[in-house]
């Protein structure tokens, strides 16, 4: 049976149709919409098909309407440039025959050059926390079902929250949310496949930050939540199979959105990319 990494390999291997054109698939697993980190990642697998000798520095992506996990997703990659440094890419997913997501993103051949970075938060490393089957024995049991639900399903990253039991409570809190990640099994040694895969586990849990300063999750029926922009840089090189702290915070939330950043770190300490994303979290008007 085939393990949720070799099911995120294979939706990250997208179809060649044409020279500019590619096919995407959803895993049929009975989501009702597609995973917004799925196409995000399936786009910057496109747009990386296009470029030679190039790595992605970022990507600024828009989610226009929930995609359809029935139907396969068209991926139409427009190559705006390629200079000496830098190449762009603009990326449009498509379904029904309607746009549902585009992405910008840029490429940069590496050099040398300045080096500074913030210092990781103070925070236990992953080997201090419970495991997935510690917290199935332990932790679950007192959690909401629909936290219980998202938590225990097996998934291709790993994640190990620093501050679960916010799931517990309605109290209000700070809104800062730290959680280990790592792909469930090694990868490929394809750098840009990590980058793929981190752009895919970016879209997890960060729209999440924006509701815990309101005692919310994104768990509750009362809440609608939904990806709306996202912004990503890579900073440094990295593994996804190997433990990365993503720690995120939330500045805004206002007019139903909430606005989070992330920064993500290697287990050394290095920050390997950074992260910011604005979403819908609008309280259903038939709900308290």
């Amino acid at each position: 049976m085939a393990s949720a990494v070799d099911a995120l390999l294979d939706i990250l291997d997208l179809e060649p149709l044409e020279r500019n054109l590619f096919r995407g698939r959803s895993p049929q697993v009975g989501w009702q919409r597609v995973f917004g980190g799925q196409v995000i990642g399936q786009a910057l697998v496109a747009a990386c098909r296009t470029v030679e000798d190039s790595r992605p520095h970022s990507l600024h992506a828009y989610f226009l309407l929930p995609g359809d996990p029935r139907v396969p997703i068209i991926y139409e990659v427009d190559r705006i440039r390629d200079g000496r440094s830098f190449a762009t890419r603009r990326v449009v997913a498509i379904q029904h025959g309607q746009a549902i997501f585009s992405m910008s993103a840029s490429y940069h051949r590496e050099e040398a050059g300045y080096d500074h970075q913030a210092t990781m938060p103070d925070v236990p490393f992953p080997d201090e926390l419970p495991d997935e089957s510690q917290m199935r024995s332990s932790t679950m049991p007192t959690m909401p079902p629909a936290v219980r639900a998202y938590f225990e399903r097996e998934r291709p990253i790993e994640l190990r929250p620093v501050e679960f039991t916010r799931y517990a409570s309605r109290e209000p809190m700070p809104p800062k949310f730290h959680v280990w990640i790592r792909a469930t099994r090694r990868l490929p040694d394809d750098p840009v496949l990590h980058q793929c895969v981190l752009a895919y586990a970016s879209d997890m849990t960060l729209l999440d930050a924006s509701l815990i300063a309101h005692g919310r999750t994104v768990f509750e029926k009362s809440i609608q939540a939904a990806s709306l922009d996202h912004a990503l840089w890579f900073h440094r090189p990295f593994r996804a199979d190997e433990w990365l702290l993503y720690a995120q915070d939330s500045p805004s939330a206002a007019n139903a959105l909430g606005f989070s950043r992330g920064s993500i770190f290697d287990i050394k300490g290095r920050l390997v990319a950074s992260v910011a994303q604005e979403g819908l979290i609008r309280q259903r008007r038939d709900e308290g």
